[in-house]
């Protein structure tokens, strides 16, 4: 039985019994721990090698010890790793998995190089090669040279460690800035990653979700039955629900060949650029994931970490960057992918448990399986839509409100000038002349705002569409929408003085809108017309005017 991640998802957080292994080492080699069985342990041919592997350890460690400065080992139950000045050596362990044969020679050296080739599209600044060992003809072992090769290297630029995400979410430093320049790197990597057009990701999916709950049904003493089922019978009705979608995604090329372990500690600042690596490289059909489901990782490990805001902001950056209306409905999915993504992390916890009766894992397992569970919790969608002269912060309440809205990962925040700039093909931050704020661009905004927001609100995903909404029958429009569709609807209606307002826009920077002090002259001279929507006083502290909209409009699903 595996007793760690299934297919599309590795457990890069399970670490061997050395305690040299712990969260703050400079390389997070992201080892599966996969076993046949629930004692776990490699088969007999990893013994063979071991004596080997021992030596050129050794051998490394001894090689890169230089000037007094002694190199750092560090040890997964898939890797040793040796970091030495600005280099690291990974050295895979000569072990047979489930999913796995490390155990011969060749073997090895064959994953090494896949390692780095799919790895160089991702960090290639990191992965340097592979290297050999070899044994010369006096006995001794090299570093590379022309004797035989006795063992194989990645070889990789080692990297601050305080700057993985992990790190940087531990310090309070995942600001919008960064997550939206993450978002943009994913989104590249998905735009170039090999297409697979395979039905096989819908079943894979289900083996997945039924893999998971045969496992943990399997060690019921650390989880209640009874709650087990209950999250199964959810998620089998969901992937139900979506799997026709599923499969239109992939006959519409959203399964592809990606990362496929996109969690934060898989994320590193490199001068100062995001930079994703250490993909999963083992498995070809492991990888051909849908994208969002990849995206999923990354947004699970936020929620779970109670970093909801962010989980919400990495999801919609994602989405502003994609620009890619036709995949707009796969939001649908979003929910199941975080389930299912949440109960195995739930699995691999209840499992570390029964092998090492240390109690923290409990309270691990426990707090995934909620995530699963709330995000299998029906929750209707529901339409919001802020409103506001520029420069009363329209955009920075939505992005704070958004997700607690909804289901997990929260509401789509649709933002007028960012789908205008979609709309008219520049960049978000590019500036556009004043033609393109003419009424006819404007009403095909709102149409897009419209359209996007009927689609995912039919996904089942709450919506959050910011916009000035300063006419009247601009305001009537988007409450027509929710009704329509037979959904809730609240209007936000911010507001500011004028010297509040013009110093707000004056000082913006790096901001999709291209409202200025004119702007803002115009649209105060403009009769705004009845508004019936709720006032806020936006003048206030931020976090004074995200309370009050919040108290508003109750039913926020969670804390954020």
């Amino acid at each position: 039985m595996m007793v760690a991640d299934t297919p599309n998802d590795i457990s890069s957080d399970i670490p061997s019994n050395d305690p040299s292994n712990t969260r703050t080492s400079p390389l997070n080699t992201g080892e599966t721990v996969i076993a046949n069985d629930m004692a776990g342990g490699p088969a007999p041919a990893a013994a063979a090698s071991g004596d080997a592997q021992a030596e050129v350890t050794a051998f490394l460690l001894e090689a890169a010890t230089t000037g007094g400065t002694p190199a750092v080992r560090i040890d997964t139950h898939g890797a040793v790793v040796v970091l030495a000045g600005d280099d690291v050596y990974k050295m895979k362990r000569a072990v047979r998995l489930a999913f796995m044969d490390l155990s011969t020679l060749e073997r090895r050296r064959r994953a090494c190089e896949r390692e780095v080739e799919v790895n160089a599209g991702f960090a290639p600044a990191l992965y340097r090669g592979v290297v050999a060992v070899t044994r010369r003809s006096d006995g001794r072992l090299a570093l590379g040279g022309d004797g035989v090769p006795v063992e194989w290297l990645v070889h990789m630029r080692r990297f601050d460690e305080t700057l993985t995400f992990d790190r940087i979410a531990e310090r309070g430093g995942l600001d919008a800035d960064l997550l939206q320049r993450t978002a943009a790197v994913i989104v590249a990597s998905h735009a170039r990653a090999p297409l697979r057009c395979t039905a096989a990701f819908v079943d894979q999916l289900r083996a997945i979700v039924e893999e998971n709950t045969a496992t943990l049904l399997q060690i019921g003493h650390v989880v209640d039955p009874a709650r087990i089922a209950r999250l199964a019978a959810d998620t089998g009705r969901a992937l139900d629900a979506v799997a026709p979608l599923l499969q239109q995604r992939v006959d519409n090329g959203y399964v592809r060949r990606c990362h496929a372990d996109l969690h934060l500690r898989n994320i590193v600042l490199i001068d100062g650029r995001p930079t994703l690596f250490d993909a999963l490289e083992f498995d070809e059909d492991l990888a051909t994931i849908d994208v969002l489901y990849d995206l999923a990782f990354l947004v699970m490990d936020l929620l779970r970490r109670s970093l909801v805001r962010e989980a919400n902001a990495v999801f919609n950056r994602y989405l502003a960057a994609a620009r890619d209306a036709a995949g707009l409905p796969g939001v649908a999915a979003m929910p199941l992918f975080l389930a299912v993504r949440a109960t195995i992390r739930a699995k691999i916890e209840a499992v570390r448990l029964q092998q090492t009766a240390e109690a923290g894992f409990q309270a691990t397992a426990e707090g995934y399986l909620a995530l699963a569970e709330d995000a299998m919790r029906p929750v209707p969608p529901r339409l919001v839509a802020v409103g506001g002269l520029s420069g009363t912060g329209k955009s920075t309440v939505a992005a704070r409100i958004a997700g607690g809205l909804g289901r997990p990962p929260g509401a789509v925040h649709l933002r007028s000038d960012v789908e205008r700039k979609g709309l008219l093909g520049v960049g978000e931050f590019e500036r556009l002349p004043e033609s393109a704020y003419d009424r006819a661009t404007t009403e095909a905004v709102y149409a897009v705002l419209h359209r996007k927001a009927s689609t995912v609100l039919r996904a089942g995903l709450a919506v959050v569409v910011d916009a000035v909404h300063q006419q009247d029958g601009e305001r009537l429009a988007v409450a027509a929408l929710a009704e329509r569709l037979g959904m809730r609807f609240d209007g936000i209606w911010l507001e500011a003085p004028a010297a509040t307002l013009t110093g707000r826009v004056a000082a913006r920077h790096g901001d999709a809108s291209d409202a200025d002090q004119r702007v803002v002259a115009e649209q105060l001279s403009r009769d705004s017309g009845p508004i019936g929507w709720r006032r806020v006083d936006a003048g206030r502290p931020l976090e004074a005017v995200v309370a009050d909209v919040e108290g508003i409009l109750g039913g926020i699903s969670r804390a954020v």
